[in-house]
């Protein structure tokens, strides 16, 4: 291969990488503040459809719940925008309505089991097996 060749197989393959990976380097930071910008809309119009459909101990309900267990808030979030969305919420979402909705959440969600193993062994081990207390 000639000098030639090999300079427009950089050139070709260069091409398609920038192709490939988005451009050139000097989109990044505008694609990023556009995504960000758009991740920001996104939130905002979250917050605008739960105003309007939770009421103010729903809302305090589910800042609590945002606080204690992230992901269980945000799966209630998009499950009550989902049925505003689709006209399932006549008004405005009181307490008790919030809680059966957090209810058929929870039997969505996988269940996990902790539990604590003690291992006895271990315990039984001391390195302090020299009885000199003080003696």
């Amino acid at each position: 291969m000639s000098d030639g060749d090999l300079d427009a197989l950089r050139a070709q393959r260069m091409s398609q990488m920038q192709s490939q990976f988005g451009g050139g380097g000097g989109n990044d930071a505008e694609k990023q503040q556009a995504q960000q910008e758009q991740m920001r809309a996104q939130e905002e119009m979250k917050h605008s459809i739960l105003s309007q459909v939770l009421d103010q101990q729903a809302r305090a309900r589910l800042n609590t719940l945002k606080v204690s267990k992230p992901e269980k808030a945000q799966m209630f979030e998009n499950m009550v925008i989902r049925m505003a969305q689709m006209g399932q919420v006549r008004g405005k979402l009181d307490d008790a309505q919030f809680v059966s909705i957090l209810e058929s959440v929870n039997a969505q969600m996988p269940q996990s089991k902790s539990s604590v193993k003690y291992d006895r062994r271990r315990a039984a081990i001391d390195s302090d097996d020299d009885e000199d207390y003080g003696c």
